[in-house]
């Protein structure tokens, strides 16, 4: 049966019913949940080709990745607070619209610097794209519908930033048309031609029924706070560790106080500031998202780590190094989908199940590493990888849906926003720390034994986010 979706504004004060999301418009923003992560993991396979063709330093090459992660990070809960004042569909043609402009920016760039700074635009454009994904889905559905959404979310994040490693080594190898690393970017503009003619036809319009205006200092400590934080853990190593890295971080815990503070008393008047503290109240939030933070620092953390040992140390080519990481991808996605059935028999008990599935596959990673090294390929990850997938699938779909399930629908925009940003920032500080953590000790250690020492660190993160799982709301509201 074909579902007929009507696009119209919610108006304020009217009792009319919210419009529903259809399958082709669930589709349709999801598609555009998986550009910004499929971008952020796309290139690290294609730095090693981008540094040689631009002559890159790899202070600049770190900048690609973190240019586009930290604007990414900082204009997030912008972008969820926009959605909710002007239309999540408005804001969300014009983030795909400028994604894909940007993207071809990037593809064209002729030096390095111009690719860095079209990088932060992509990821300014994904922050005004992607929060409405999330706002939209509140928004539109509810019981059943929801849960389906939510968990195909989950399985689409989780997948995306697999793919986006794979897929990144085999557009880089396939030189299409000569393009050969530009095709990592490049490939993104019909993808977001095919994405505005659909969502111009299939997503309904929302917005919050009580808007508030944009909170602009809690904007800028917001961004004060991110930057101080992520941008000298990214370049600080590559820099040599400059003072103004040690005083950057120095000033994050100032620049993260007097956030909270404008934005607690922007709540205690009455106001609706850009993240509200009493939104924390929500236990399911706050413990989802405390949950999200050593998920995505691992995950990201490892992934960067994977493709520069696979490829530097292990000497294989970018679809190689892509490819050894497809079994974690078609598992997660399979387990994915059997989510939201084991979350209705069994609750977020899977949740702490999936961290020691998870946390088995890592151990079985690291002892091939240990033993097969350099001869480490798909064939030798094949068991950890598919294992870890497993793992992950249990979580992170789960642990999305938990974070939103009791957010407000009036609250949609902010609630993803939060979300997303946690997320987003946690994603920047895993390269940021794992990163820095692996590439600083391979000149002592070797690569092998550098490996070895970074997965196993992510090993003890994987054991936290069992733990925090404990602590997770039995049920899903």
């Amino acid at each position: 049966m074909t579902e007929t979706i009507t696009s119209r504004p919610v108006r304020t004060g009217t009792p009319e019913v919210p419009p529903a999301l259809g399958g082709l418009g669930l589709f349709t923003v999801l598609l555009g949940a998986a550009l910004p992560l499929v971008d952020f993991f796309i290139v690290n396979v294609a730095l090693p080709t981008i540094g040689a063709d631009l002559s890159a330093s790899e202070a600049v090459l770190e900048l690609v990745v973190a240019g586009y992660g930290v604007a990414y990070a900082v204009l997030l809960v912008l972008g969820g607070r926009l959605g909710d004042l002007f239309g999540r569909r408005r804001l969300f043609l014009g983030g795909m619209a400028a994604f894909g402009l940007t993207s071809l920016a990037c593809g064209l760039a002729p030096d390095a610097w111009s690719l860095v700074a079209a990088r932060v635009a992509q990821g300014a454009s994904a922050a005004a794209m992607l929060p409405q994904v999330l706002a939209t889905i509140q928004a539109t559905t509810t019981g059943p519908r929801r849960a389906r959404a939510m968990s195909l979310y989950g399985a689409t994040a989780g997948l995306s930033m697999v793919a986006g490693q794979i897929l990144g080594g085999v557009l880089v190898a396939a030189d299409i048309a000569g393009t050969g690393w530009r095709s990592v970017f490049l490939v993104n503009v019909p993808v977001v031609l095919v994405g505005l003619f659909l969502a111009a036809r299939a997503v309904p319009e929302t917005r919050s029924a009580r808007p508030e205006p944009v909170d602009v200092p809690g904007t800028f400590l917001l961004a004060a706070s991110i930057l101080t934080l992520l941008v000298p853990l990214t370049e600080g190593r590559a820099a040599g560790w400059p003072l103004w890295t040690w005083l950057s971080l120095a000033a994050f815990p100032f620049s993260a106080v007097a956030f909270y503070a404008v934005e607690r008393r922007a709540d205690r008047a009455g106001r609706t500031p850009l993240v509200p503290p009493s939104l924390f109240a929500i236990v399911s939030l706050r413990r989802g998202l405390l949950l999200i933070v050593p998920f995505s620092i691992g995950f990201s953390g490892f992934m960067f780590v994977i493709a520069v040992a696979l490829q530097q140390g292990a000497g294989l080519g970018p679809v190689a190094a892509g490819l050894a990481l497809a079994p974690l991808a078609v598992v997660f996605f399979l387990f994915s989908l059997a989510g939201p059935r084991l979350v209705a028999r069994y609750g977020t008990r899977v949740v702490p199940v999936g961290a020691a599935i998870q946390g088995v596959g890592l151990a079985l990673m690291t002892l091939a590493a240990w033993r097969s090294w350099p001869d480490l390929g798909l064939v030798e990850l094949l068991p950890g990888a598919a294992v870890a997938g497993a793992g992950q699938a249990l979580q992170l779909p789960v642990v999305l849906r938990v974070v939103l399930s009791e957010v407000p629908a009036v609250r949609a925009g902010v609630g993803g926003g939060v979300m997303v940003t946690t997320q987003q920032a946690s994603l920047a500080l895993g390269v940021a720390t794992l990163g820095t953590l692996f590439l600083s000790l391979v000149p002592g250690m070797g690569m092998r034994d550098a490996l070895v020492t970074t997965l196993l660190v992510q090993l003890a993160g994987v054991a936290l986010t069992g733990l925090l799982s404990l602590r997770l709301p039995r049920t899903i509201a």
